[in-house]
């Protein structure tokens, strides 16, 4: 498989997942309270927004890139 036609396949994929996802996810842990033996934690959920945009063009890209491919093979 050519390049140009690999990085296409990622770059559908990716633009696929920011489309169905809309955002990365992921938790953190803060500490709150640590008195010596006693010690608090809170899990805290943040997001990180992928606009629909961005997938879309990643898509399309992805997309471009394969077209691209085949004509030169």
């Amino acid at each position: 498989m050519r390049p140009v036609m690999l990085v296409g396949v990622v770059l559908i994929v990716v633009g696929v997942l920011a489309l169905a996802y809309q955002g990365i996810t992921y938790t953190t842990r803060e500490k709150v309270i640590d008195l010596g033996p006693l010690q608090a934690s809170v899990d805290k959920k943040k997001t990180i927004p992928l606009p629909p945009i961005l997938g879309a063009l990643a898509l399309a890209a992805g997309v471009v890139l394969i077209v691209v491919g085949n004509k030169r093979a």
